[in-house]
């Protein structure tokens, strides 16, 4: 266990079964509101982090994924889709690229997984070698329109601009930190690489100035909310990156990786047979429950917010669209856009 971690359970935080993240702290009731008006910090630590170095790191994750890779310099980050061979979406992972190496930041079930199979596709030829050094740092993330003024009261000095997706070193006291934009919910916000050592101390900081703490409860909430796909949920073997609204981590123009060919052909040809929505329902369904249309088949739900009735799934692109209304399983509910995921093909 972490030092920030033993430090949320003395300080009363409920932990998961396993130990390694926090469910609660108690203030999930003043999430949402927080977001909007002030700053949430997320402690996520037990997200997978895996580096790459080596000469050829870049063009082997290139290879190995949807977005523009190659490409990127040093202090740049994106978004990216890891699939296998048929376009079927394993997980949404971060990358940020060093002058000596790349890190990538994939969700927390995936980790030993991805490590196998990063390993599966290297060959005796590739200058790469790919270490999991999750644990390494606390992550800790910071939502909200006052994510911003936050930092820049830790550091005591006004934010250089950064770019919609990058990161640079910053110092926070005597600790050194990497701080890249963006949040994994897609509100707007930072993520910080902590050294371990430093953690305690900068989470209390940021407490003392008034952001509010997010456990893994409340932040499946906001997932589901945002739509951000979910492995073994929205992100399986049924679904691919173009049915999960992930147009934004897809690069048209890079050539060649795995799953290539898949994805070329349903955005030339416009086949996308189902899209991931919102779903307002009159009331609480589980997840797995089929929709239906005048009791034909229009897709499934995923994942669901049952207090407050709401949930995601896929609905078929010849069944519905926003606004339009479908049964899950006996309960009616109304389609509705989820803001991390668009459904617009690109203009060519």
């Amino acid at each position: 266990m972490t030092p920030l971690l033993t430090y949320h359970q003395q300080q009363g935080a409920t932990l998961n079964d396993a130990g390694n993240a926090v469910l609660s702290f108690g203030a999930d009731d003043q999430i949402t509101a927080a977001l909007k008006t002030g700053c949430v910090v997320g402690d996520r630590s037990h997200w997978g982090l895996i580096k790459f170095t080596g000469a050829d790191r870049q063009r082997y994750l290139h290879n190995q994924s949807t977005n523009q890779i190659q490409q990127l310099q040093p202090g740049q980050s994106c978004d990216t889709v890891l699939v296998n061979s048929t376009a079927r979406t394993i997980d949404l992972a971060t990358v940020h690229i060093f002058k000596d190496e790349l890190w990538v930041s994939v969700s927390p079930s995936k980790t030993e997984f991805l490590m196998e199979w990063f390993d599966r596709f290297l060959f005796p030829m590739d200058k790469v070698e790919i270490s999991d050094i999750t644990g390494q740092f606390s992550i800790l993330t910071l939502y909200g329109s006052e994510s911003r003024k936050t930092l820049e009261q830790l550091t005591e000095t006004p934010l250089q601009i950064f770019p919609d997706k990058g990161h640079q070193a910053i110092a926070i006291g005597e600790a050194e930190i990497i701080c890249a934009t963006g949040t994994d919910l897609g509100f707007e916000g930072f993520t910080l690489f902590v050294p371990i050592e430093n953690a305690v101390e900068l989470w209390q900081k940021i407490i003392d100035l008034g952001a509010v703490p997010m456990g893994e409860t409340a932040w499946e909430k906001q997932r589901i909310h945002q739509g951000r796909p979910a492995p073994d949920t929205e992100l399986a073997d049924d679904y691919n990156p173009l049915e999960a609204g992930l147009w934004h981590c897809i690069s048209f123009d890079k050539g060649c990786y795995i799953g290539q060919e898949t994805i070329a052909r349903l955005n030339t040809y416009k086949g996308v047979k189902q899209r991931l929505f919102g779903l307002k329902l009159a009331e609480a369904v589980e997840p797995g429950t089929k929709l239906t249309v005048d009791g034909e088949r229009a897709g499934i739900v995923t994942s669901v917010d049952a207090e407050n009735k709401f949930a995601i799934g896929y609905v078929r692109t010849k069944s519905g669209d926003v606004g339009d209304v479908v049964t899950a399983g006996d309960v009616m509910a109304e389609v509705v856009a989820l803001p991390y995921v668009s459904h617009e093909y690109p203009e060519l």
